[in-house]
């Protein structure tokens, strides 16, 4: 007999009170009260505990909400691009004007069982991440193997902005050779500015490393040295060096197996330039605060051989305005403040110094909201002129 059962027959057969039914089975006296009066409107019903589930859940998402991340999880997966919680997140604030913790995406895409839940599975946060600080300090390159319908092996060759993670060459070849490298890093670099290094494995048509001394430099080693670019090479049997190339070609492949598969190697090119318009202008990246390649890339200057994209009178700062319109920055020991304007209060801003020169640029879109001489007699720089 259950407890509630026996505290109600207590009362209702054997006649005892309510204070001495609860001090016989230890429970307060509105417990019995309350007990007597759901049995005489529920019946036996009163005889089990009540569910603990509030009647109404306020912020629980509407169904409308839940079948939208359903749809979107389905249909950036049918095109190949990533479909994580973050992404979807970052699609219904930008597309849809609704906001949704990650967490709340990740539930519903679970309970659906478009998730299975990894809880062992380690962090982000857990790994060390290495990022060149400005566009064109570092590119990273790499050459990976793709079969055409007909099963012919072709090879795509990428280089990659370590920065900004800004797709600058991905071409298809036969086979990729050291002339094709030095014939693509050169176009790019006349389209793109030169970079300060250059990032890639072994391989030998990036270097004759492991020549054994035949032949001397191979064209891309004689290359960067006449354009004064220093050259990395990542360790042997140590891919993750090279972090940002191999993933950037786990998001490529991804995307080519979405589409039908190529008959030709023009075919191939003409997909890959669609795939990177989508991944550079497009499709939100995570390492970059789900901003764009393309923006980030072309929101700082560019690095050059021989450091002279960042010389010892140059500073970058990261900023935020504050609710009176304006950013603070100190100059020679002297806090000096700049006006903005209220109207972008709050905004995350980009800081580029060169010695008085100042530009103040937002950190999403790469808008320039201000720029300005600094008067160093003044404690703040308006706007305007009286």
């Amino acid at each position: 007999m259950s407890l509630r059962r026996a505290i109600i027959v207590s009362v209702t057969v054997e006649g005892l009170s309510q204070a001495e039914a609860a001090r016989l089975y230890d429970v307060s006296e509105s417990f019995v009260s309350r007990l007597l009066a759901r049995w005489r409107a529920e019946g036996e019903a009163a005889f089990e505990p009540r569910s603990r589930r509030p009647k109404t859940s306020p912020l629980a998402l509407a169904g409308d909400v839940v079948s939208l991340i359903v749809n979107l999880r389905l249909e950036l997966e049918d095109q190949g691009l990533d479909a994580g919680p973050h992404t979807i997140g970052w699609h219904l604030e930008h597309h849809h004007g609704r906001r949704v913790s990650v967490s709340s995406i990740r539930r519903r895409l679970v309970e659906v069982g478009l998730i299975e839940p990894q809880p062992r599975k380690r962090p982000r946060s857990s790994y060390v991440r290495f990022e060149a600080r400005l566009p064109n300090e570092c590119w990273q390159s790499d050459f990976t193997h793709w079969r055409l319908a007909d099963g012919t092996d072709t090879e795509i060759l990428s280089w990659l902005d370590d920065h900004a993670r800004y797709a600058l060459s991905v071409t298809a070849h036969l086979h990729v050779t050291g002339d094709i490298v030095v014939e693509t890093f050169t176009e790019t670099g006349n389209d793109q500015g030169f970079p300060a290094s250059v990032l890639s494995d072994n391989g030998m048509v990036y270097t004759s490393r492991f020549a054994f001394g035949r032949g001397g430099r191979n064209q891309l080693e004689t290359l960067l040295g006449v354009l004064g670019i220093d050259q990395k090479l990542s360790a042997p049997n140590h891919p993750t060096t090279c972090g940002k190339a191999e993933r950037f070609q786990q998001t490529m492949k991804k995307w080519l197996t979405a589409q039908p598969r190529a008959h030709t190697i023009a075919e191939l090119q003409e997909q890959l330039d669609k795939f990177v318009v989508i991944y550079n202008q497009h499709r939100p990246h995570r390492a970059l605060d789900r901003r764009t390649p393309e923006i980030v890339y072309n929101l700082l200057p560019k690095a050059a051989p021989g450091g002279g994209g960042a010389g010892a009178h140059h500073r970058v700062r990261y900023d935020r305005v504050d609710a009176d319109g304006k950013v603070s920055l100190r100059r020679a020991g002297r806090m000096h403040h700049i006006g903005i304007g209220r109207a972008h209060k709050h905004r995350r801003v980009v800081l580029l110094i060169a010695d008085l020169d100042i530009r103040v640029i937002d950190h999403d879109s790469g808008e320039v909201l201000r720029r300005l001489q600094l008067d160093p007699s003044r404690g703040y720089q308006p706007r305007f002129k009286r």
